[in-house]
């Protein structure tokens, strides 16, 4: 933990020693602000996935600085290669000036630290609370334990952690709540399925490393609140595995999916391998076990209903803490 302490500190010295000699240090003031901690897209096509969340919080708080940031390092280089681009500049005038400089969260929060904003609330986009998550809590924490001898000195006054879309295990927000919170914001995805006289197939990202439990609730809880579709979860990583949606469509005996992206940005792995053209992605697999497929490449992140889930998050993370947005 002291290691982390003297790493956050030491980013937040470099980051003052890089603004023009004459500015100012600024004492922690009451002011809060609000970052939005994206996993991040190199598509310009995914990128609505994230803007419409980002314009919806400028919206919802409107007297609150809100920023943009990237968790993947790998994207973040990206996006810093094409400043310089000038063919791709021309040839994506709509990118927002807010990805093209977009960085890290722990550079974000060090530039509002300088800018001499007090608070932070660390909202992250994701859908589950896995290793995206416990990152992020890692930084505030390191934050958060930053004693200096003169309160003046202390570098922020705090920063505030807010859940993800399927929540965190807790009693003051229970995560059950928030899975049930989300399927709601889905019913056009039950309609349009309805509609379609198909199942309902998500894939989300998941991982290897954290558990993926809370994405078998949600099929559960979408079965249950919309009995009339079939509606099924699938991983790009660890549990439940295609393996186990194959097996649990040929039970239901479906002949036709509308297969969707359970991701707030409908990037790499919705495009590659959820609905590439290789023989490995779902598509494919489906479609060479004779099931039909339609796919929607929109991310989460562009139902409203569905960004209101991080609004709402925002707004209890700053009551949790006493603050006032």
């Amino acid at each position: 933990m002291k290691i982390k302490c003297l790493l956050v500190a030491l980013l937040i010295v470099l980051q003052a020693n890089s603004q023009s000699f004459g500015a100012t240090v600024n004492v922690p003031s009451e002011k809060p602000a609000i970052v939005l901690a994206v996993f991040g897209t190199s598509h310009v096509a995914g990128l609505p996935g994230i803007l419409d969340i980002f314009h919806a919080v400028e919206k919802a708080y409107p007297e609150v600085e809100v920023r943009l940031s990237f968790t993947s390092s790998i994207i973040r280089r990206i996006w810093r290669e094409r400043r310089d681009d000038q063919v791709f500049l021309s040839s994506n005038p709509s990118v927002p000036t807010e990805v093209l400089m977009v960085k890290g969260p722990l550079a974000t929060i060090a530039d509002l630290q300088d800018e001499g904003y007090g608070y932070i609330i660390l909202q992250p986009t994701h859908i589950a609370a896995a290793e995206e998550y416990a990152d992020l809590s890692s930084y505030a924490d390191a934050f958060n334990s930053i004693k200096t001898i003169k309160k003046r000195n202390m570098p922020l006054q705090k920063v505030v952690l807010g859940r993800p879309a399927f929540g965190v295990p807790g009693i003051e927000h229970e995560y059950h709540h928030d899975i049930e919170r989300a399927a709601r914001a889905l019913a056009d995805d039950v309609s349009q399925a309805r509609k379609n006289g198909a199942a309902l197939v998500y894939m989300g990202h998941g991982n290897d490393h954290f558990s993926t439990g809370g994405y078998v609730e949600f099929a559960e809880v979408m079965r249950h609140m919309y009995p009339e579709v079939h509606t099924y979860v699938s991983m790009v990583e660890g549990f439940p595995s295609t393996e186990l949606l194959f097996r649990e469509m040929a039970r239901e005996k479906i002949e036709k999916v509308y297969l969707k992206p359970l991701m707030t940005v409908a990037g790499v792995h919705a495009k590659d391998d959820m609905a590439g053209d290789e023989a490995d992605s779902l598509k494919s697999m489906l479609l060479a076990k004779g099931i039909e497929v339609e796919v929607d490449l929109h991310g989460l992140g562009e139902n409203e209903n569905f960004a209101a889930i991080f609004i709402a998050n925002i707004k209890d993370a700053a009551q949790d803490n006493g603050l006032g947005l």
